[in-house]
């Protein structure tokens, strides 16, 4: 911990000061400091041409008086600019009121990350040879290959919190990420395949298996993409794939769950709790636990212990996502969702890592078979939510016709329309074949979050399929 306050430049008893300073305009203060470098190089066109380095330092101070926050920012963290930033929170929050957090957990994991090697001193050569590994392992698969570009990024960041209650805790979290792009063409056509890893660990995620996996998920199927048509839309059965489905799940779900949305009456879910929502035997979660996965930390952005949270256990829904502030409102214990984008910004309740749970309805080819007439979605992109209403509306990059109980048309170009809550009711089938996606995932609510996501194969009896 002393490392920390020497990173920073302050000593345990200015943290006092400062958050005292803060007091005076509410009943709850707390300080964020920041230092992330990040590092990112890419290949285009079979050569890794350009490169970047971004270092961000800073501290971010919250003063909360009852339903107001008063929030400053300084990008130094010398005392004196950071009384100066206390007084301005301060004169946003008011007078002191009535704020009293929940109780703080002590932390029930070891930190979820997996550093052998550290970003730091990374040789640069190497890790643009192994991008270069990397095309050459995607050319050498398929002969169509118009052009790849790759990137990777690595960041480190250090973090350091501190609280009214006197409590103090660190955290130092890696984050490593491979995105490649791969155009191919064929006869005046083209197919674009976005692939891409992300973990919270060092430079030894970038070891050869890593290749073999995205160079092979990038001409997955190439043969299909092409031949691909756009099918006769309806209201039908849809069974969706293990893994990056899992985005369904976030958006027109899980968004829902967030404390915020259902503390300010603007979530369907908010007279819900304790109901039953959907069938037994679903268990959805949010995770910040996972060794190694994208969306797992330590602790949250308010010093709250990152936990494993059961939102909807066996149909019900149990819990809602909660920061500090919506914990206090609900008189619960806050369950480490409080997350931001940087110090520059306010906590608000966040996601980590949401999947399903594995049910007991069989294999994913169970599900297919017991289709007539409907879609299989292999691969989900962009969508819309709508969080009080919960309609929603998802591009499908990739698909089939299901006939018969058998796969049989490649289809592209449709959308899959629905309603979360009438979706997560109408799930008839959940398989025993949950995969955590460890895709870039990236959450866009007011603020940019690392994520991920994650499904077994379901059917859900009737959504409706945007097509010809």
């Amino acid at each position: 911990m002393n490392n920390k306050l020497d990173l920073f430049g302050l000593t345990r008893t200015q943290l006092r000061a400062i958050v005292n300073e803060g007091l005076k305009g509410g009943s709850w203060c707390d300080l964020y400091f920041e230092q992330t470098i990040y590092n990112d190089l890419l290949l285009r066109d079979s050569v890794v041409a350009s490169g970047g380095f971004h270092l961000d330092y800073g501290c971010g101070i919250r003063v909360l008086n009852g339903e107001k926050t008063g929030y400053a920012y300084s990008e130094s963290t010398d005392f004196n600019s950071l009384m100066d930033a206390a007084r301005a929170a301060t004169a946003v929050a008011g007078k002191p009121g009535s704020f009293k957090a929940g109780t703080t957990p002590e932390p029930s994991h070891d930190a979820p990350y997996l550093t052998e090697l550290e970003w730091d001193g990374a040789d640069k050569k190497e890790l643009a040879a192994w991008l270069g590994k990397l095309e050459s392992a995607i050319r050498s698969r398929e002969g169509r290959t118009a052009k790849v570009i790759a990137l990777l990024s690595w960041s480190t960041s250090d973090i350091l919190m501190y609280n009214s209650l006197d409590q103090l805790c660190s955290d130092r979290r890696p984050l490593g990420n491979v995105t490649v792009t791969t155009i191919f063409s064929q006869s005046g056509s083209t197919e674009q395949r976005n692939v891409s890893r992300s973990f919270r660990c060092g430079r030894e995620m970038l070891t050869d298996k890593l290749i073999e996996e995205l160079a092979n998920e990038a001409v997955a199927g190439l043969d299909d993409s092409f031949a691909a048509r756009r099918p006769k839309g309806g209201r039908m059965p849809v069974v969706m794939a293990a893994g990056a489905s899992g985005i369904l799940l976030h958006e027109a779900m899980g968004h829902a769950f967030e404390a915020d949305f259902n503390r300010k009456g603007q979530s369907i879910f908010c007279d819900r709790m304790g109901k039953r929502i959907c069938k037994k035997g679903i268990n959805i979660v949010d995770d910040a636990t996972i060794p190694g996965n994208r969306g797992s930390m330590m602790y949250d952005d308010e010093g709250v212990p990152g936990q494993k949270t059961y939102m909807v256990r066996d149909g019900v829904l149990n819990s809602y996502l909660h920061d500090r502030i919506s914990a206090a409102w609900y008189g619960v214990s806050p369950t480490g969702n409080g997350r931001r984008e940087s110090f520059r910004y306010n906590p608000i309740p966040r996601m980590r890592t949401t999947y399903m749970e594995s049910g007991t309805d069989g294999t994913l080819q169970d599900l297919i078979s017991s289709v007539r007439k409907g879609i299989y979605v292999d691969k989900f992109a962009n969508g819309e939510v709508k969080i009080g209403e919960g309609d929603f509306t998802f591009y499908v990059n990739r698909g089939y016709l299901i006939e018969n109980g058998r796969l049989t048309m490649p289809v592209k170009d449709i959308n899959i329309i629905g309603n979360g809550p009438k979706a997560l009711a109408d799930i008839e089938a959940v398989a025993g074949d949950l995969k955590i996606d460890n895709g870039t995932w990236t959450c866009g609510k007011e603020q940019s979050v690392a994520v991920s996501c994650g499904i077994p194969s379901v059917l859900i009896k009737n959504l409706t399929v945007g097509g010809e």
